[in-house]
Formats: structure tokens, C-alpha cells, sequence
């Protein structure tokens, strides 16, 4: 298969997965309303790679980042799909990552049709609060360019420098496993391929 049709199933592939929703389309959270919604872990500083993979060929669909900085945690979800009422965005940061929105947000991606990878790395407190830093400056993210934006924030943190830029998920995570320190797991769940459903649901529980 040529590079130029490999990019192509990629961005066919993830705009199946949902990496193909540009914030721009989105009205940011006010800095006021992210001020009162932070939310610091009281964990070590430490990085969290998610990718989404297809179950049926394998492919990497999506890349997003936790990042759990000592002055709070987000989720760098370029071009993300899993928004909810309550959960607040500006330029695909969401902001106020509690535990309970960090398991709504891994289970909402897994369904029957994709599995999500969680690679996850401690560092330090000046790593994490810069990889924070790059996510909140990025911008809003283009369609299909999760992995990209994703590697790019990676590939500027001190002691990541061998990650180069990529498109390809499953790149970015292969190359992150490499790191020492690096845990996994995996996400399955059985939901049908809509993830909408699991977004209504979490939304029904937060009005209740």
C-alpha cells in the first residue's frame, strides 16, 4: 500500500472512530467557568496516552492525552468526539477530569467496535505542567489530526524526544511503550457502536 493510500484508510478510519470534530464547530467554555472547574488529582504528576483501536482491523482510530499536572488535571482530546453537557472544552481541552469523568470518558470510546489501549507514565511535576502548557496553546485541532496534534505536545516534553510527529495511533502508542515505567491496560466494553448512547446515559445520570 503507497504512503498517500495508508493516510487515507487512517482518515477513513478515524472519522469512523469520531477524531473528526474540529473545535472550531464548538463554543469554548469561558476562563471562568475552566478556573471554577479545575480539578487537581491528588496523585503523582503523570502523563496518559489513550488510543482507540478497531477490533475488527486492527487500526488506531484516535489519540488523546491525560495529563495530571500539579495545578489540575485535563484531557488533551484533539478533534474529539465524547463531549457531554457539563463537561467543559476550550480548544479541545476538557477541563475538570474527576474520576468519574475520566471513566465516562475511557468507556464512552469503548464499544463493540473499538477497544481502547491506556498507556500511562509518571513524571515530573515541571514535565507534567508543560505538556499542560502545550495542550492549552495548541488550538483547536484540524480533522483527523488527533495523533498528530497528540505526538506533537509528546515529542516537546523533556525525556520524550524520541517520539517523533505521527498519523498513525498505533505508531504514537508502540513508541510510548517503549519508555521505561510505562504501564497498560485495556478498556473493553460491549455497547453498540454508537457512542452517542453512552453520552446520553452519563448525561441523564448528571441531571438526575
Amino acid at each position: 500500500m503507497s504512503f498517500r493510500a495508508t493516510v487515507l484508510a487512517v482518515l477513513a478510519a478515524t472519522a469512523l472512530a469520531g477524531c473528526t470534530t474540529p473545535s472550531a464547530n464548538r463554543e469554548n467554555a469561558s476562563l471562568e467557568a475552566i478556573a471554577a472547574a479545575a480539578y487537581v488529582h491528588d496523585g503523582p504528576p503523570a502523563l496518559t496516552l489513550y488510543t482507540m483501536i478497531n477490533n475488527r482491523s486492527e487500526a488506531g482510530a484516535h489519540s488523546s492525552l491525560m495529563i495530571n499536572a500539579p495545578s489540575q488535571r485535563v484531557i488533551f482530546d484533539p478533534a474529539g468526539s465524547v463531549r457531554a453537557v457539563g463537561l467543559l472544552e476550550r480548544d479541545d481541552v476538557l477541563y475538570g477530569v474527576t474520576p468519574r469523568i475520566e471513566q465516562f470518558y475511557e468507556r464512552a470510546h469503548a464499544r463493540e467496535t473499538y477497544r481502547v489501549r491506556i498507556q500511562r507514565i509518571e513524571v515530573s511535576p515541571e514535565v507534567a505542567e508543560k505538556a499542560l502548557q502545550l495542550a492549552e496553546s495548541y488550538g483547536a485541532v484540524s480533522q483527523s489530526q488527533c495523533t498528530v496534534a497528540t505526538s506533537g505536545v509528546l515529542s516537546q516534553l523533556p525525556g520524550f524526544g524520541d517520539i517523533k510527529r505521527t498519523w498513525f495511533p498505533n505508531k504514537l502508542a508502540d513508541n510510548l511503550a517503549q519508555h521505561p515505567g510505562v504501564t497498560e491496560r485495556v478498556v473493553r466494553e460491549d455497547d453498540a457502536d454508537d457512542k452517542a448512547v453512552a453520552i446520553a446515559q452519563f448525561e441523564a445520570q448528571e441531571t438526575q
